[in-house]
């Protein structure tokens, strides 16, 4: 109960101090999600991931790794694949009871132009002056999980933030995460809370005199060092199995996102808590085929008539299972039916040492 205690008023603290100094969507890109199942079923993973990508989802899971060693890899692209997105991931199990991870993570767009000193002193015209740079934000993150009971296990990661664009903007970060998974029987439920103490970036901007004066005559402001803080975020899980035969299942998981953060556009939107549910289900056959699908990112949007509607984002993806080797993949934004980018995704995961 003290520990319970102790949770709560980290949380509540961080939220208070977070209002002064903490933009919204702070350090998003580790939201997005890793591996194609994950995003096959809407994100709805936190209870039943295992594997490679648990480290990532919920590290309490980490302790359910019945292989020596596991690796998980996927690439993404996005907005027509200016931005690329790449996850890699590593596990290790200590023993029965316990599994150690390691992830990275990188969201970046390559060759930006920089046209900052594209004008000469003299008020030419200089192609050559165009250079070209990177922004892109990396993730470094460490996972444990370990069992208290054949029901219980406990977890946490920790996350080292590395943001960049260029040689003239960058930030360095520290956060944690923690969770919990409680499974018996057919039923399951976790909680994950996410950068529980607050996640610092500290920014420091290296600018030339050519680009403050850039900076000064376009009437942009000149970014100044500072602290950035992204706050806690509790993702609540449960899901229930369904067996209609021997080696055929129905997993059905409902996921719910709460951030602290303020108003954002999702179906409980409020200050300073949102709320933003979604559901994944996933159809196994004999563990060697799986179907899955999902609903999520459910948001207000205008119609053609201005009218504000309820979009939702439908998923599909399946993934195949050959002797330890476990392919993936997922389609997001069914049939363009909300605001986000229609994308092809694949994962991969596979044993070293595959029974």
């Amino acid at each position: 109960m003290k520990k319970i205690y102790l949770i709560l008023f980290i949380l509540i603290s961080n939220y208070l101090i977070g209002q002064i100094n903490s933009p919204k969507y702070s350090n998003e890109f580790l939201n997005i999600g890793v591996g194609a199942r994950s995003l096959a079923m809407s994100n709805s993973v936190i209870t039943s991931t295992q594997g490679a990508m648990a480290g990532y989802w919920n590290p309490a899971n980490l302790a359910d790794i019945n292989k020596d060693i596991q690796i998980g890899l996927m690439h993404a692209e996005y907005f027509a694949g200016i931005a690329k997105y790449d996850f890699g991931s590593i596990v290790k199990k200590l023993d029965d009871k316990s599994s150690f991870g390691f992830s990275f993570i990188r969201f970046g767009v390559d060759n930006i132009p920089n046209t900052t000193e594209l004008i000469d002193a003299q008020g030419n015209i200089n192609y050559d002056r165009i250079t070209y740079f990177s922004a892109a934000d990396l993730a470094f993150i460490g996972s444990y999980g370990k069992k208290v009971n054949d029901y219980l296990s406990v977890g946490g990661s920790v996350k080292i933030i590395n943001r960049k664009a260029g040689d003239f903007a960058k930030a360095w970060g520290f956060g944690l995460d923690i969770s919990s998974t409680y499974k018996k029987n057919d039923w399951g439920v976790a909680i994950v809370a996410k950068d529980v103490t607050s996640t610092f970036n500290v920014w420091n901007y290296e600018l030339s005199d050519e680009m403050i004066n850039t900076f000064n005559s376009t009437g942009n402001e000149i970014p100044q060092n500072g602290l950035e803080l992204t706050l806690p975020r509790v993702i609540l899980g449960v899901f229930k199995n369904y067996e209609f035969e021997k080696n055929v299942h129905l997993l059905i998981e409902f996921n719910s996102d709460i951030t602290t953060d303020g108003r954002r556009n999702v179906l409980i939107s409020g200050s300073p808590f949102s709320i933003d549910p979604h559901i994944g289900a996933e159809f196994n056959i004999k563990d060697v085929v799986f179907l899955r699908g999902g609903f999520g990112n459910i948001q207000k949007t205008p119609d053609l008539t201005g009218k504000m509607i309820y979009t939702i984002q439908p998923n599909l993806g399946l993934g195949i299972n050959i002797k330890g080797v476990e392919i993936e993949y997922a389609l997001t934004d069914i049939g363009d039916a909300s605001i986000a980018e229609y994308s092809n995704i694949f994962s991969l995961k596979f044993n070293l040492n595959p029974e």
